[in-house]
């Protein structure tokens, strides 16, 4: 699949979604170029602004299968994972599979559960593999993790690890609609007459696949690897930031900027891709000195103060 075809693909899943999900193209597009990147998607909102409907809505639009596990204090990893029971007519055990088996699992309030319970989900996101009872099973392909968290709701709740933020690829924010969009929001729901809406399928996990693997046709001139570089060492060098963003972010960098590329069929990146994903890509990974956080600095406008004082290519 050349990137062309993906395209002209990603408009049309893009497209479906915009169906249900209304005046967030923006962000529907940054879930599309993660779940392109073969990534993470960590959102971190309010709750009831449609961020469960967005991950839904796209799986059904991908032709992927969709798991919701609800996250609370008393969930247990087996409950995620699955286990082996006893079949007493073969006297033998089976394994009974957690709703970690599917192409996309949605973990609503991560937060609530302890950190026991959140790293069920550690080797699942970086080997694509969970490992029950000493056997290693391979998960679906493609497999992404959407998990939200409430940013203002603290009580009861486990922060989650730093090692299990980075592997979130992005960090997205749906935020409030604006007034028109909402009032179309109210208008589709009376006119659909049911609670459900229903988008067409555009894709199915085979052709995913084949979307994500066309990212490696994408060129990557060495001058926008010195970009990426550069942005990310500035992360651990800026006075406020007590641990700047590691390799990974790098990576994740340029996987996003050749996802982006990709949505715009191009084929090859250019600084305006890096730009354009290095906020959300970035600032979860930031840990801010505790004079920084006190006083309000926020790892997004760090980011952004870099953006501004790094120079882009000049070939661009």
């Amino acid at each position: 699949m050349n990137t062309q075809e993906v395209a002209a693909l990603s408009k049309k899943i893009i497209d479906e979604t915009e169906k249900v999900i209304v005046g967030k193209r923006h962000v529907v597009e940054m879930v599309l170029a993660t779940i392109l990147a073969n990534g993470h998607i960590l959102f971190e909102d309010y709750p009831g602004l449609a961020k469960t409907l967005m991950a839904k809505t796209l799986a059904a639009t991908l032709g992927c299968t969709f798991r919701r596990v609800q996250f609370t204090p008393d969930l247990l990893p087996a409950d995620i994972t699955g286990t082996y029971v006893f079949d007493q007519k073969e006297s033998s055990f089976k394994l009974r599979r957690g709703p970690i088996f599917t192409h996309v699992l949605l973990g609503d309030e991560i937060n609530r559960s302890p950190p026991k319970t959140q790293s069920a989900l550690l080797e699942s996101m970086q080997e694509r593999q969970v490992t029950i009872e000493g056997e290693t099973q391979k998960l679906e392909t493609p497999f992404v993790v959407m998990a939200t968290q409430n940013p203002i709701e603290y009580e009861g709740t486990y922060p989650l690890p730093e090692a299990q933020i980075d592997r979130f690829m992005i960090r997205l924010s749906v935020g409030y609609p604006k007034k028109d969009d909402e009032k179309e929001i109210l208008v589709r729901r009376r006119s659909r007459g049911k609670e459900d809406a229903e988008v067409s399928t555009t894709a199915d996990p085979r052709t995913v696949t084949e979307m994500q693997a066309s990212l490696e046709q994408i060129h990557v001139d060495s001058s926008i690897d010195e970009y990426i570089v550069e942005i990310v060492h500035r992360t651990r060098q800026n006075p406020l930031v007590e641990l700047g963003a590691s390799p990974r972010g790098s990576l994740a960098l340029m996987h996003l900027a050749r996802a982006k590329a990709a949505l715009q069929g191009r084929d090859y990146v250019v600084p305006d891709d890096v730009r354009d994903v290095a906020v959300p890509a970035l600032s979860h990974r930031l840990i801010l000195k505790t004079g920084s956080w006190l006083s309000g600095e926020k790892a997004q406008d760090i980011i952004r103060n870099i953006l501004v004082e790094t120079s882009a290519p000049k070939a661009y």
